[in-house]
């Protein structure tokens, strides 16, 4: 065996790291092209997610999510919604609550530039059986447990 290999462990750390690293330059690259900082592309995401687990996105869990002060999470919104792709919608059952909603145009925006990769990660998750598939939700769901920082309280 060869001393200077890593162990499989560390060198599947570095393969994830390896992929993040990509997938932020990605979205460096989307940001760029659609004149938007890269945190903006992270609010989105954020928005999206939040729209798939039906949570409720106001600016607070935005704020939450991305680690902003109130000035900051602010700033986000308003320069989304300055280019069309947030809009500040009452809550419809609770009208003082403000929820923020991606657009269809950032979707479509979002979908043109990131549906390919998201494609072809697709084809390679149908080359994998059920219990592989299963097997590598679980080291991601692990991984970004050992990543998400407990809540404060």
């Amino acid at each position: 065996m060869d001393d200077n290999r890593e162990p499989d462990n560390l060198h599947l750390v570095h393969l994830l790291r390896a992929v993040t690293v990509e997938f932020g330059l990605r979205q460096a690259e989307f940001a760029a092209r659609n004149a938007m900082h890269p945190t903006d592309v992270r609010a989105l995401i954020c928005l999206l997610d939040a729209a798939r687990a039906g949570e409720p996105a106001t600016a607070g869990l935005l704020g939450a999510r991305l680690g902003l002060n109130s000035a900051g999470t602010t700033a986000v919104i308003d320069r989304l919604e300055r280019l069309g792709h947030v809009a500040r919608v009452r809550d419809d059952r609770d009208r003082r609550r403000i929820l923020l909603r991606v657009e269809p145009e950032a979707i479509r925006l979002g979908r043109e530039f990131f549906g390919p990769l998201i494609d072809g990660l697709l084809q390679v998750l149908d080359s994998f059986d059920p219990a592989e598939r299963d097997t590598v939700r679980r080291f991601l769901t692990a991984a970004h447990a050992v990543f998400t920082p407990e809540p404060r309280t």
